[in-house]
């Protein structure tokens, strides 16, 4: 059962996720209905003994099977590219976030707070405590407020690494010298974990991504104890 649910998508975390997890069943659906009519003429081809020898063309059906396709193409396009944009489009962000990539740990500023930074490492595996996640939980979290616009800005310090959480629907790539940005927004309280999806050397695996999602209420006293 371990093994069937990891197959799945993570639960949605974001109104993105939400709607990525719904275009790959409209995709899916589509795709088992066109294998369902492919596999149902091959069955029927194959058992009818009865064939035409002085058949030689058939405009009506080679009219339905080229534009059939095409129509599905459009089904399937459509929603991609709304999505595609949706996923790009940068509004009016109440907050900016840089998250730098080092070998092998993350770096975050909040550049709206002054002297707001800090280095996020891996907690080693003798330091763990009771219902802590092996190779996942990390010194410092990123801590963002619930249902707020945020910008995150991705570069990296070396080499190249990969800012991604599943259940938000993220993945950003941070490269040396250039800055990434986009928006993400979180309409549930919770902890999510993720981790650098680029191979950037022999400690790719160590470097973890913690996000902990909290009312306006509490990060403001989180914003308020980090600068004491």
């Amino acid at each position: 059962m371990a093994q069937w649910n990891q197959m799945m998508f993570q639960d949605a975390a974001s109104s993105i996720m939400t709607q990525l997890i719904n275009l790959h069943d409209h995709a899916l659906t589509i795709m088992i209905l066109t294998l369902s009519l492919v596999f149902y003429m091959f069955i029927y081809l194959m058992k009818n003994s009865l064939s035409c020898r002085t058949l030689l063309e058939a405009q009506e059906i080679e009219t339905i099977w080229t534009m059939l396709p095409a129509l599905i193409l459009v089904f399937l396009a459509l929603p991609s590219l709304r999505l595609l944009y949706l996923m790009d489009e940068v509004s009016n962000p109440s907050m900016t976030i840089k998250s730098i990539g080092h070998q092998w740990y993350w770096s975050y500023e909040y550049s709206d707070f002054l002297n707001l930074e800090f280095d996020s490492y891996m907690v080693p595996l003798n330091e763990l405590t009771m219902g802590e996640f092996r190779l996942l939980e990390v010194d410092h979290r990123m801590v963002i407020p619930m249902q707020t616009e945020i910008r995150l800005l991705i570069t990296a310090a070396d080499v190249i690494h990969s800012w991604c959480i599943p259940s938000l629907g993220i993945k950003l790539d941070g490269i040396p010298g250039r800055l990434n940005q986009i928006t993400m927004s979180c309409n549930r309280p919770g902890i999510f974990y993720g981790q650098c999806s680029e191979i950037c050397g022999t400690n790719h695996s160590f470097m973890p991504i913690v996000m902990e999602v909290i009312n306006f209420q509490a990060f403001s006293s989180w914003i308020s104890m980090f600068n004491k």
